[in-house]
């Protein structure tokens, strides 16, 4: 079974624990700040969108159009009931299929990390194509470098991470300006939080 195969079997089978525990992770002030740096209206892609709390159902409530993707179906059901204003597909975010400079904003969050960090390259390079010019990304990801898998909620899941200073120099490689760049402990768990810019 491939990597992708294993987080979707495990997120297909943790979909309702891992929605129900989700308000651990308090990321209001980062979303806040986010929401401060698009324009009114903004269309915005949640990737790796899980069940649709809290990220999506809080750029909806305040005006944005937004389209989650994900590998879970189980998740994406869940994200359809609880934020049926939100547009929710079955994608791979490594190769998102829409075209370029569709939207103002991405973010991503509890996701990247799923992803083989081989491929981070090629996924931020993506999040710049699909971004508007000065489009706004924020994601997070761990704070040490490691792959592997391991157990969340009794399904196994596949994690990949560069250090924090390989995954900036990506994300810089990649075209964008780092707006801001720093650990934050949310959920009782320490991440690396981004916010960035395509110039």
């Amino acid at each position: 079974m491939n990597k992708v195969e294993i987080n979707k079997r495990g997120y297909n089978k943790i979909a309702s624990k891992y929605n129900e525990e989700r308000s651990i992770y308090n990321n209001s002030k980062e979303l806040e700040y986010f929401l401060q740096l698009l324009p009114c209206n903004a269309k915005v892609l949640d990737v790796g969108c899980g069940a649709g709390v809290p990220v999506a159902q809080f750029l909806v409530a305040n005006g944005c159009n937004v389209i989650g993707i994900d590998i879970s179906a189980n998740m994406l059901e869940l994200a359809k009931k609880q934020v049926p204003e939100a547009k929710f597909i079955e994608q791979d975010m490594i190769q998102p299929i829409f075209p370029n400079e569709s939207f103002d904003g991405i973010i991503s969050l509890y996701a990247i990390f799923h992803v083989a960090k081989e491929e981070h390259l090629s996924l931020f390079q993506n999040f710049y194509r699909i971004l508007k010019k000065r489009g706004i990304l924020h994601f997070c990801l761990s704070t040490s470098a490691n792959e592997g898998t391991d157990f969340m909620y009794d399904a196994e899941l596949f994690w990949s991470n560069y250090s924090p200073e390989k995954s900036i120099s990506l994300v810089k490689q990649a075209g964008f300006k780092i707006l801001s760049d720093e650990i934050l402990n949310r959920g009782n768990e320490e991440q690396n939080w981004v916010f960035a810019q395509k110039k």
